[in-house]
């Protein structure tokens, strides 16, 4: 760590004071997502649960267009204003930069002059549909934080669907409804936000709110209404985030709501801005869309405090050793307990709910299948060993037992002669080893002095070869286990 860094922090940790005493050790997992705020007791460390900060979501994301010739100017067309059929003057030709109206402008800076848009091809084919889906991917979770916004440049739907995925576009859920005549068009009881409670927030809606056809001063843009839904935990202005936060730790279907992996948006029937389609005029109708904002946070499951878009991919920098693409499994090394998600409980500082080393806390790794009742752990997180067998996953033996497919309590036998060193296996318990070595099987040379050649300076070299000594008393040893039967 840099000199003047360190300096710095231990200024600001002096500066602390006695603010600081009653913060448990535990939040110390949070060291990595802590900030300096100013409080009334003067500067401080606040320790909240990981999470990435909220952002402009449009920027990493691809978009796709279905149909894929969807978008004008190939070839070059010539568009009537919505609000006057004889002002045809608006031309959109792909071939000429100045003219084309790509995808990509829908999310590029905005507050140019003039400004720029993505637009359909004109209803040429009417009375087919017009339909357009516009789908945004982030090859990621993330979480959304603010309002879904999409501003129009020309009239504004007037049958529009925003759909979900959660799975990265396998499957679709709808999101909201949005039509001039609810009823008409999908047989829904028109409702907006306003209207929604506690224990209706998750229903879906058909909105009529943003439907109007005409093109007003304030009348371009169509929302998807997360902060009023937020709202309804947090209160009016969210001052109460820690209400909000409790409800997302507890309740799985809140936290789904507000989570993605695409948006989609499909775009039913354009603006006509009268009862009936002017089939005489049909250069009037398309979509065009200036501006698209999703503001949210990738979800690294309360494990991870950045997030970064590395080789066209938003990753989690995950901590508290945890790993996968929203922090969702531990490390090899670490799964001394099951993973699970960080905790924004107790309020407000949160649980990490680290991953722990392997060697500590119950063990879930798998267990011996020779030295253990069954391969998975118990209840309990531990392996059930066998009558022997000893270890976290019972692959060792205790004292008096030897491996062999399991732990036997036959340490040797007359046949295998296991006993080494000229030892004797006695009642297929235990070697009676001879004079000079010892262990379970007699493989260990014993020492008993320097005189016999251990302890001195040459003790590496000499402790597996005995003396003369020993050598005269091992040979007797062995002519005399050689007589036993005759002397029996």
């Amino acid at each position: 760590m840099h000199w003047p860094l360190l300096l710095a922090l231990e200024a600001a940790w002096a500066g602390l004071g006695q603010a600081t005493q009653h913060y448990p050790a535990m939040w110390g997992h949070y060291d990595v997502c802590k900030s300096q705020v100013y409080s009334d007791e003067g500067l401080t460390w606040d320790y909240m649960a990981c999470q990435p900060e909220a952002a402009d979501m449009t920027k990493y994301l691809r978009v796709a267009l279905e149909p894929t010739n969807i978008t004008c100017g190939d070839p070059a067309e010539t568009y009537c204003a919505l609000e006057n059929p004889y002002m045809c003057n608006n031309e959109c030709d792909a071939s000429t930069k100045e003219l084309a109206h790509p995808p990509e402008l829908m999310f590029d800076f905005e507050g140019r002059n003039p400004t720029t848009f993505w637009q359909s091809t004109s209803w040429r084919k009417y009375p087919k549909p017009l339909l357009v889906n516009i789908t945004l991917s982030w090859n990621k979770t993330i979480e959304l934080t603010d309002d879904i916004v999409i501003t129009f440049e020309s009239g504004r739907p007037e049958q529009m669907v925003l759909e979900k995925s959660l799975d990265y576009g396998r499957t679709w859920l709808p999101y909201q409804f949005y039509a001039t005549d609810c009823l008409d068009a999908f047989t829904m009881e028109p409702r907006t936000a306003q209207d929604l409670t506690q224990h209706t927030l998750l229903d879906v809606i058909c909105t009529e709110e943003y439907s109007r056809g005409y093109v007003w001063k304030y009348d371009k843009t169509v929302r998807f209404e997360i902060k009023d839904r937020l709202a309804l935990f947090a209160g009016p202005r969210l001052h109460n985030m820690a209400s909000l936060y409790g409800q997302l730790d507890t309740t799985k279907n809140l936290r789904d709501f507000f989570t993605i992996t695409d948006l989609r948006i499909k775009l039913l029937r354009p603006a006509t801005g009268a009862t009936m389609v002017d089939e005489n005029n049909l250069s009037r109708y398309f979509y065009a869309i200036s501006d698209i904002k999703v503001q949210g946070r990738c979800k690294c499951n309360l494990h991870a405090n950045s997030c970064i878009f590395d080789k066209e991919k938003l990753v989690c920098e995950c901590e508290h050793n945890t790993t996968g693409p929203d922090c969702g499994r531990c490390k090899r090394s670490y799964q001394g307990r099951v993973w699970s998600p960080g905790s924004y409980l107790p309020i407000p500082k949160g649980t990490a709910n680290i991953c722990v080393p392997n060697n500590i806390g119950p063990v879930t790794c798998n267990c011996d299948p020779f030295g253990s009742e069954s391969e998975r752990c118990n209840a309990t997180g531990f392996c059930k060993c066998k009558s022997g067998t000893t270890g976290k996953h019972c692959s060792e033996c205790l004292p008096g037992y030897l491996w062999d497919s399991g732990c036997k309590s036959q340490v040797c036998d007359d046949e295998l002669l296991r006993c080494q060193n000229g030892g004797v296996c006695l009642s297929n318990l235990r070697c009676q080893c001879t004079v000079g070595f010892s262990g379970v099987l007699c493989e260990k040379p014993h020492c008993e002095s320097e005189a016999a050649g251990c302890g001195g300076p040459d003790s590496a070299r000499n402790t597996s070869c005995p003396s003369s000594a020993h050598l005269l008393l091992l040979l007797l040893a062995l002519a005399t286990a050689s007589c036993w039967p005759a002397a029996l």
